[in-house]
């Protein structure tokens, strides 16, 4: 056993090495690019696992479909826009049925948005990001072993769902450096069980719908529904072997909280004041275990980096109203969180807030000093003045 300082997104390729996983294809974008950078690098002493840089995200994910259905376990990591652009060949791979994994280290959007800085607001669309109907995997884990762990059970689940699967991430959390030792983490390995494309035989491999047989079904309702009912009863029965969450802090509180990925890690401090329940499964929804937690508490409360994209799927799960703490732009902090609790009257008493608080950079009075009187404001502090450029003299010369 061997305790050493692992980075987030350093567990994760650790986590597909663990899992049997010998294809990597991706292009750089931050925060996700040490995955990449480092799946190269053990390449180069492991010819066993083949890397990939491709010339951007949408050859990536297609590459590693290839890779899959070649006999490889296949991944590629990436961020909001290349996850974006990811999206039609997850939805080709859910169709045809090719077990895959797609990292997402989340930071703010839309569009290029903050890309070091964290976000989770890429929830609904690792749900429906693609088009029709399908069913999801997608799991986010909160600490870096964690980021190790998950990432092998995000295998097994797709092989055993027969699906591209999602990891979920942040920048905050794919950067997290912690001591663990990843050896006492034990999972089972599920192993490819497809024959890969090389083994001989004619088949067919067509995001159109069609029949067995492989001729085309496109105008055949009952057909369609047949295969797609199938295929969700299945993934409903393979989701249930991994309904991971946590239930936990003060259970006898009266209120619960809800915040999973790196909010969680944020809101420790407000432990002994509410209960906490962490998905970890984030789809499919954790209905049958909320629901079984929930009704013992007056009060729910959801925190989260998104403008309430897990709260509305949270009161469409319960079927009543909860509480919302956004963190939006980045701030994931328990200071932007007892912001956020002061503004829905939920502040646990003893709790400061960022109206309390001093603020960023500027220095309490000192022991015997007043402050300001309510209502008084304090003199402001002459702005120094600008450099003078030094092309504008020239330039007036000029």
């Amino acid at each position: 056993m061997t305790k050493r300082l692992v980075q987030g997104n350093e567990a994760v390729l650790l986590g597909a090495i663990r899992a049997g996983a010998s294809y990597f294809a991706g292009y750089p974008i931050s925060p996700s690019s040490e995955i990449l950078a480092q799946a190269s690098q053990y390449a180069v002493g492991h010819p066993e696992f083949r890397f990939l840089q491709a010339e951007d995200e949408i050859a990536s994910v297609n590459a590693i479909m290839g890779g899959s259905l070649a006999g490889a376990k296949s991944f590629t990591a990436t961020s909001g826009p290349g996850f974006s652009l990811m999206q039609e060949a997850i939805g080709y791979g859910h169709k045809i049925g090719i077990p895959a994994v797609v990292v997402n280290v989340m930071r703010v959007g839309p569009a290029t948005g903050m890309p070091t800085m964290p976000g989770q607001g890429d929830l609904n669309q690792s749900r429906y990001g693609s088009t029709g109907d399908y069913t999801s995997f997608v799991f986010y884990p909160s600490t870096v072993a964690e980021c190790y762990e998950y990432t092998i059970h995000a295998f097994n689940a797709a092989e055993e769902s027969r699906s591209p699967v999602v990891i979920l991430s942040d920048a905050f959390l794919g950067h997290l450096n912690e001591v663990v030792d990843l050896d006492e983490i034990k999972v089972p390995v599920v192993e490819r069980t497809i024959p890969p494309l090389a083994s001989g035989g004619t088949r067919l491999f067509s995001g159109v719908a069609t029949y067995p047989d492989g001729e085309p079904a496109t105008a055949d309702s009952d057909e369609y529904i047949r295969q797609y009912e199938e295929m969700r009863e299945m993934r409903r029965k393979v989701a249930q072997r991994y309904a991971f969450h946590e239930f936990g802090w003060n259970k006898e509180s009266d209120t619960l909280v809800i915040a999973f990925g790196i909010t969680r890690r944020v809101a420790q401090p407000l432990a002994p004041h509410f209960a906490l329940f962490r998905p970890i499964r984030i789809w499919p929804t954790l209905d049958e275990e909320l629901g079984a937690i929930a009704p013992r508490y007056k009060k729910i409360i959801v925190i989260e980096g998104s403008d309430g994209q897990y709260a509305n799927v949270v009161e469409r799960m319960l079927l009543r109203r909860v509480e919302r703490v956004p963190l939006l732009g980045g701030r994931m902090s328990l200071e932007a969180i007892r912001e956020g609790l002061d503004k829905i009257g939920m502040l646990p008493k003893g709790s400061s807030t960022a109206a309390e608080a001093p603020a960023k950079g500027v220095k309490a009075p000192a022991k015997g000093v007043k402050a300001p009187a309510k209502g008084v404001k304090a003199p402001a502090k002459p702005r120094p003045k600008a450099p003078a450029r030094a092309d504008a003299k020239a330039s007036a010369v000029g």
